[in-house]
């Protein structure tokens, strides 16, 4: 797209572009410390909430839960921040950074199986003409679903863990076996995405190679996770098993809630304007130390994000404070801008809730309405995009 396509009246690329110029290089510093000590800390909460000793819950009942508790949310905040850096995995230089994406690997993305390769798809959820169309699949048009669609998407939480296992577990070795079916589980059970529908395009050899290299790492971790009940643990209710399932819907329930507010899901199906686009998401800059849990890595400022994806996440903050300062005050970025997380979800409930209300859904379905909401006719168009009146479940069919 054409830089004049990205200049409007109320928003200029080139003025935007000018304040934020010199902060685009990543500093490998900070991103090593940050990972290193997010994982290695998160590593440490969930064993230590495994190793809690049951002589102090005969003692202290009380004191073992607040400690349960304590270690069980410290392992998701953590583990999520070390999750998230998947995010930055994408838009870094393919050049020197390497080794950062080995030790992710290692440290966060096999354990959690979720391999760098299922999150590459992501560079289509920035692409001007494939933004929240079927060519996006982390897109739903959930401002004009009911809230089933809703209701739905929050409840593939429950069932994300059980789809990662069985993707690793046991269609990678079928893969391995049979390579007739690599190609459907790299089409359709691959991808980390909120459409279930959504089919990854074909791929290089590269990255096939590197799928394969990931997804073995990810096929030892399950067996390890099934040896260790009836090897170690001596049991076939392995505790293992459930504070691993546990800490996983904790993380994916946080990253969902998360990105029922990083849009405001306003996209009818087909392509938007870049004002369109911009408008469709938010930044949270208010209360950091509350919002950066939640929103870590710099996910808080999605629209920032979304203007400049080469950002890396320890600038976005100082973009959006300049651009905030600099930019007139009649310029839509303004718009951005929200108070609360909460506040959002709720009013994209009451759009949601309109159109279940009018009986009427416009732009393409999602994969989480109701089945009744397929055979729906548009009524309205509205919602209408605002400008015109933000890991994520696992694409394995119908598994959610």
């Amino acid at each position: 797209m054409q830089e004049t396509s990205l200049e409007s009246k109320r928003f200029s690329m080139k003025q935007a572009r000018q304040i934020v110029g010199d902060l685009h290089a990543p500093n490998p510093k900070i991103y090593w410390i940050d990972l290193l000590i997010t994982a290695i800390c998160g590593h440490l909460c969930f064993t230590a909430m495994m190793q809690l000793p049951d002589r102090l819950a005969g003692h202290w009942p009380m004191l073992w839960w607040e400690l349960k508790g304590l270690f069980y949310t410290a392992t998701i905040l953590l583990c999520l921040r070390g999750a998230m850096f998947t995010h930055e995995l994408v838009h870094l230089p393919r050049e020197g950074w390497t080794w950062f994406r080995i030790a992710w690997n290692l440290l966060c993305g096999i354990p959690f199986m979720i391999p760098s390769f299922t999150y590459y798809p992501h560079i289509d959820h920035h692409r001007r003409k494939s933004y929240g169309t079927e060519h996006d699949g982390e897109y739903l048009s959930l401002s004009h679903q009911p809230p089933s669609a809703i209701v739905f998407y929050m409840l593939g939480v429950l069932v994300t863990p059980l789809a990662g296992f069985i993707r690793f577990a046991i269609l990678s070795p079928i893969c391995w076996v049979f390579p007739s079916v690599r190609k459907w589980t790299f089409t359709h059970a691959s991808t980390m995405v909120m459409d279930v529908f959504y089919e990854r395009p074909e791929a290089s050899n590269r990255v096939y190679r590197i799928m394969i290299l990931q997804e073995f790492g990810c096929f030892l971790v399950c067996l390890g996770l099934v040896a260790h009940g009836p090897l170690i643990a001596k049991t076939w209710l392995d505790p293992l098993w459930i504070h691993a399932y546990l800490v996983s819907i904790g993380m994916i329930f946080m990253n969902n809630i998360r990105t029922l507010g990083a849009h405001r899901w306003t996209g009818p199906g087909s392509e938007l304007t870049f004002e369109q686009q911009l408008l469709d998401s938010c930044d949270y800059p208010h209360r950091p130390w509350i919002t950066e849990l939640w929103g870590p890595t710099g996910t808080r400022y999605h629209a920032t994000h979304h203007l400049f994806p080469s950002l890396p996440y320890h600038n976005l903050g100082i973009a959006h404070r300049r651009l905030m300062a600099q930019l007139p005050a009649d310029n839509i970025y303004r718009e951005t801008a929200k108070l609360s997380l909460l506040m959002e979800i709720a009013e994209l409930w009451k759009r949601s809730a309109d159109v279940a209300r009018r009986s009427a859904v416009a732009g393409r379905i999602g994969s989480y309405a109701l089945p009744f909401a397929h055979g729906l006719v548009s009524q309205n168009t509205d919602p209408k995009p605002h400008g015109s009146d933000d890991a994520n479940g696992w694409n394995i069919s119908e598994a959610a």
